[in-house]
């Protein structure tokens, strides 16, 4: 026969809500530094630049 399933406690509930969020949070300052350091110039990220194509008429 099926037993129900324990309720999850709300502690629990907001540690992990708090872990997902805080996951987008250092990725965010990872890209805002990643930023800031392609456009300061000193960056160590190798990133592909588009060569401007010449139009001939």
């Amino acid at each position: 026969m099926a037993v129900p399933k324990k309720k999850t406690s709300k502690s629990k509930r907001d540690k992990r809500r708090a872990t997902w969020t805080h996951k987008a949070v250092v990725e965010a300052q990872k890209a805002i530094s990643l930023g800031k350091s392609i456009l300061s110039g000193r960056s160590k990220f190798v990133y592909p630049v588009a060569e401007e194509e010449e139009e001939e008429s």
